[in-house]
């Protein structure tokens, strides 16, 4: 590739991005509204004349594996031998 063609994708990318996040952000809103009416006893599916949008409820667990080890007294070191390394690439798009 040459340099103007990635400057010249590098601003589609930035474009593209923040496409999706007003788009994320509208979605957000309106599924935001779905919940808060479903979760106050209002319909669980909502039908629109393509798609179908169902509100579900679930549980969720985590483990704080911080205060677990120091209370099992578990080393850095005990926790290294457990732990795998994997090497992750990334691409930050910012505007000027």
């Amino acid at each position: 590739m040459t340099t103007l063609t990635i400057t010249h994708d590098v601003d589609t990318l930035g474009a593209l991005l923040a496409q999706i996040e007003t788009l994320t952000t509208r979605a957000n809103v309106i599924k935001d509204a779905i919940k808060n009416d479903a979760s106050l006893g209002g319909d669980k599916v909502v039908d629109g004349d393509l798609f179908r949008a169902t509100y579900s409820e679930s549980n969720r667990s985590s483990v704080n594996t911080k205060k677990m080890y120091a209370e099992l007294g578990i080393t850095p070191a005990q926790i290294a031998k457990y732990t795998t390394t994997t090497a992750v690439y990334t691409v930050k798009v910012t505007s000027k």
